[in-house]
């Protein structure tokens, strides 16, 4: 007893050494003020008062009220210095919170359990990352931030002190408590890992709690429930368990928790608790480890300490050992009476009882307790799961995804045009954010069977099978391992295919497989969060990099540090606005302009995306493909794209041609077609046809001439109800033109009449002579070259002519009611008419997308033509055809692309720079990019059905707005690397 006095006296005496390295309680800043606080609180106090400050009590803030005024009287009978709020609701927490606080003649301390944030015990939160996670991100500044925006979120709350970080180092796969809650297992990790995670919360004002003292990670069983055994040396538990504790301490550590623990090489008595040794305690943590912060028992009503002695005596015990909070008290007024006697009969000191209570009205100080404020409840639940949290847990999970292996650079997938992809789920909760990701990159197929011989037939048509294993997210003790049955049935899909396993659960569930040896890929995505499965697909196809380490070992096949890191292939990412700089609250005003236009009847629905430095930021449907609102417009249904068809397929096409040195601007018209030499077209060069420039008509209204001239139907002579050999270019259902047909239509344009003046006339014909050249000088179909040359290779599978030949009605958008030439509706064929006397394809119009495709053409184009691994054409082509060449004379058009408005009125909102580029469509459709922002804008809509005659839409300026806003919303002040600042 006398040496426990001896050294409470030590470390009492030592709060008043102006020192942050001796005491971390201590507010350098404010040392003056912060002892008369605590002289003059501690000066004013009762016995009963004292006693009751070494209390915290927990309460759920989901109980009913009964149970939460048990804490009332607490406050006002036993004078409880603090409580710690378990599960419940932001709202309910912040109103008890309140209450307490008003019913306290000394400010309470609040703590919480808030390992991975708030979520850990309350709804409608938000949940980071778990330690294990973590622990696999080799950048320690990004855990940094984690800490300290949980430590952020605790502080609106009214929380002082959270329970974390978990500084146990997990060497026991089967821990039953820790595992996922622990950083892994090498100690120098955790370490490093556990002090950025503490510095974090602490810059935020709340005090951080290593634990749990002396380490709790290398144990099979559970202290909620029994009592734990170390049965490790000394020496051993030096080296290892307490390493960690040594670095946070001598750098400013505010508390500590001691478990339950039965440490026989610590404390010589048998199965005595940790928690109330004194030799755990004061002697290792106070004497030789120097600790003078504030020091909490584990809760005292887990049956590791509540088994050992009767409720109250546990908490004497507890106090004895130099614990200076009993943390969940199993019968508060019972510990309190006897303390209070201990007291009185010498057992307790002055000095002993001063030493601890000071420590914590210190702590109070330093939290700001001694200008108490109450939880200010508006806005709370928004402020707590805000965007800076979304771009802060997307840049954590993304660095901690982990490739264990990567056979013949499996990963990323290269070369799409080559690879015929499934993906198979195993586990028990979903994989479905993981499916739809991949499918943004590939044509992957869900293949499902009941049997493992049925699986093994269905995927004997595929060379590549990504094997999701997705396991519970909802929290870190959740069933982890594989099934019997699910690691027979994967050993023997990987055994005849390319298979790549990406494990959604903690890493030690790979220890369940005999061997890797048949896996080509295996990928750690450590969590099944929507965002884990996002980023793990957006790895598995090149758009994001893999820079995780595996922070537990895992057999021979996967030791300690285990990491495969993987390269950029420079696809297309998914993301939040703000790790690109864009506000995204702004950014919402699009979805207000989009239900506007819906109102106003200018389409009955549309696709919209936006993406920024290769990122989508913004994706979202609204409406229906009719007016009868039946079918929801979907992410991967496909609009007619109109005019857009004259840069996502013909112009590529010609690019390469250039590229490959074929021809230049300057070729001529009779040089490509040589039908064309000794005509008035013959020397029109490229340059100037696909400018615009080449005095070309408008268009020519080619069907007019095939109607019947009294009927106004198609005429039987130019068209059949069925196909034939003479008639067999199909033009819609049921309705097949002569195929004759369309070698006039390229002699009416041969023939026809140059306008007399030069200048600027947007003009169709040129891409009529371009497909006819193109596909000429390749022996092939526009439709099949632009497939094989370009969708497949760039993951575009939802591009293409024809769109019936591979997809249902159900998922094409129809354009129009015709009742001027086809006389039925246009669903799933070309809506412009010339293009469907052409079978669907022509080189100005017939192509079908979704706006994810079309954003990455567009981002291709603004990657100076690189995607995917791939280069298309080079930087200088890209450049010639982006090029006004005929600017002086008013015409803004690049070679192929629209460019900005040279004056006030034009194609965009007169906010983008003139590099930029684009085009529209008849249908309703437009995309713009620009590479001085980087940015790409994707507008799909059917603002033709009913009626191509509605013109709401084009007289709105709707899409130029959404552009405007677009811009309105680039934030060149929170750019990702202060976002966290800017917003504290």
């Amino acid at each position: 007893m006398k040496k426990l006095l001896l050294a409470s006296l030590f470390t009492f005496i030592t709060l008043h050494c102006f020192s942050q390295q001796i005491n971390p309680l201590i507010d350098i800043g404010d040392f003056e003020n912060q002892q008369k606080w605590v002289d003059s609180i501690y000066g004013n106090m009762s016995l009963q008062e004292k006693i009751g400050q070494l209390f915290m009590v927990d309460v759920f803030s989901s109980d009913p009220k009964s149970k939460t005024d048990k804490v009332k009287d607490l406050i006002e009978n036993q004078y409880i210095g603090g409580v710690i709020f378990s599960k419940g609701g932001p709202q309910q927490q912040a109103k008890l919170n309140n209450e307490y606080q008003a019913l306290s003649n000394i400010p309470l301390m609040i703590g919480m359990d808030a390992e991975w944030g708030l979520a850990m015990r309350l709804d409608s939160t938000y949940a980071y990352p778990w330690n294990m996670t973590l622990g696999a991100i080799t950048d320690n500044s990004v855990v940094q931030r984690v800490g300290k925006r949980i430590g952020e979120h605790s502080k609106r709350l009214g929380v002082h002190i959270n329970f974390a970080p978990v500084v146990d180092i997990n060497t026991n796969p089967k821990n039953p408590i820790i595992g996922n809650r622990s950083f892994g297992e090498d100690k120098e990790n955790v370490t490093e890992k556990s002090l950025a995670f503490m510095k974090g919360m602490q810059e935020a004002g709340i005090l951080a709690n290593a634990k749990h003292f002396p380490g709790h990670g290398d144990t099979d069983t559970d202290s909620h429930k029994t009592l734990p055994t170390i049965s490790f040396s000394k020496e051993r538990i030096d080296s290892i368990e307490l390493y960690p504790y040594r670095r946070l301490i001598r750098e400013g550590l505010s508390s500590v928790m001691v478990a339950h623990l039965n440490v026989p090489s610590l404390e010589e008595r048998y199965n005595y608790p940790s928690s109330i040794s004194e030799t755990i305690v004061t002697d290792l943590l106070k004497g030789e480890l120097g600790f003078n912060g504030l020091i909490f028992t584990d809760a005292l009503n887990m049956k590791g300490a509540a088994n050992f002695k009767e409720p109250g005596e546990i908490d004497l015990a507890a106090f004895l050992a130099g614990n200076d909070v009993l943390l969940i008290s199993e019968d508060i007024p019972k510990a309190h009476s006897l303390l209070v006697n201990a007291f009185r009969e010498g057992i307790i000191s002055e000095e002993r009882l001063a030493h601890s209570v000071k420590k914590i009205l210190y702590a109070k100080y330093k939290v700001g307790l001694h200008d108490y404020n109450p939880v200010d409840t508006a806005y709370l639940v928004e402020e707590l799961n805000s965007v800076v949290d979304d771009v802060l847990y997307e840049e954590a999970m993304e660095k901690a995804l982990t490739v264990l292996k990567n056979d013949r650079a499996t990963l990323p997938i290269k070369d799409l045009q080559d690879k015929k992809i499934a993906y198979v789920n195993f586990g028990d909760d979903s994989g479905e954010a993981f499916l739809d990701q991949l499918q943004k990159y590939a044509a992957v197929d869900w293949v499902k069977a009941n049997s493992l011989d049925d699986y093994v037939q269905k995927l004997k048509n595929y060379n590549y099978v990504i094997i999701g294993f997705h396991k519970s997210n909802d929290n870190p003790w959740k069933s982890y391992e594989f099934s019997e049955k699910e690691l027979v049935w994967i050993y023997e899909i990987a055994r005849t295919n390319t298979v790549i396993l990406d494990v959604f659960a903690r890493p030690y569930a790979l220890l369940d497989l005999k061997s890797s040896a048949n896996f080509e890929g295996i990928i750690l995505s450590y969590q099944n969060s929507k965002v884990s499965q996002q980023l793990s697909a957006q790895l598995i196809f090149g758009a994001r990099e893999a820079s995780g380490k595996l922070p537990v070992s895992l057999g021979e096949d996967f030791p300690l540090n285990t990491h495969l890191q993987t390269k950029s292939l420079r696809r297309l990412q998914y993301g939040t606005p703000e790790s690109v700089g864009v506000n995204s609250y702004k950014l919402k005003k699009i979805d207000s302009l989009a239900r506007v236009g819906l109102w106003g009847q200018m389409a009955p629905g549309m696709q919209i995306l936006v993406a920024r430095k290769g990122k989508v930021i913004y994706d979202k449907n609204f409406g229906y493909h009719t007016q009868q609102r039946k079918n929801a417009v979907k992410s991967n249904d496909i609009y007619d794209v109109a005019s857009l068809t004259k840069i996502l397929a013909t112009l590529p096409m010609v690019m390469q041609l250039v590229d490959d040195g074929v021809i230049n601007m300057d070729t001529t018209l009779s040089e490509m077609l040589p039908e064309y030499k000794n005509t008035d077209k013959a020397n029109i060069t490229l340059k100037e046809v696909l400018s615009h420039y080449a005095r070309l008509k408008a268009w020519i209204p080619f069907y007019i001439r095939t109607l019947d001239s009294i009927t106004k139907q198609p005429d039987k002579k130019y068209y059949s109800n069925t196909a034939s050999d003479q008639f067999n270019v199909k033009v819609a259902d049921d309705l097949f033109m002569r195929r004759d047909y369309t070698d006039s239509i390229f002699e009416n344009i041969r023939t026809s009449e140059l306008r007399s003046r030069p200048g600027y006339k947007y003009s169709d014909l040129p891409y009529y002579l371009m497909k006819k050249y193109l596909e000429e000088f390749y022996g092939t179909s526009l439709e099949k070259l632009v497939q094989r040359n370009l969708y497949e290779s760039l993951g575009a599978n939802y591009t293409t002519y024809l769109p019936l030949n591979k997809f249902s009605k159900a998922d094409i958008v129809p354009t129009e009611e015709d009742n001027y030439f086809r006389m039925q509706k246009v669903h799933g064929y070309v809506h412009d008419q010339g293009a469907a006397m052409l079978g669907g394809v022509s080189g100005h119009a017939g192509l079908f997308s979704n706006a994810n495709d079309v954003a990455k053409i567009m981002q291709m184009y603004l990657w100076n033509g690189f995607y995917g691994g791939k280069r298309y054409f080079s930087p200088e082509t890209i450049e010639k055809f982006n090029t006004c060449y005929y600017c002086e004379e008013d015409v803004r058009r690049g070679v192929g692309f629209d460019k900005p408005q040279l004056g006030d009125v034009g194609p965009t909102c007169g906010c983008v720079s003139m590099s930029s580029f684009g085009h529209s469509g008849f249908t309703g459709t437009f995309t713009w990019a620009d590479p001085a922002e980087d940015v790409v804008y994707v507008f799909l809509s059917n603002r033709t059905y009913p009626d191509a005659g509605n013109r709401k839409l084009i007289g709105s300026n709707l899409r130029s707005n959404i552009q405007q806003v677009i811009y309105e919303a680039i934030d060149y002040q929170n750019t990702p690397s202060n976002l966290t600042a800017e917003n504290e």
